[in-house]
């Protein structure tokens, strides 16, 4: 997994760049992909999971349509 790191600017301040990297690291997923490695799921259970998410994001799409 790449590192994430942030170049400060030299007029730049602090709080920003800590702001810059908090995005990067968002969007990096590497919290996401922290917890899903934190425990082991069977397939089985995972294949449930997506099929019920999968589930839920069609009723949701469909509301948003009515």
């Amino acid at each position: 997994m790449p590192v994430i790191g942030v170049t400060i600017q030299s007029n730049e301040s602090i709080d920003r760049a800590l702001r810059r990297f908090k995005k990067k690291y968002e969007r990096s997923g590497v919290l996401r992909e922290f917890k899903k490695r934190a425990f082991f799921t069977k397939p089985s259970v995972e294949r449930r999971m997506s099929r019920l998410k999968a589930a839920r994001r069609q009723h949701r799409a469909q509301q948003e349509q009515e």
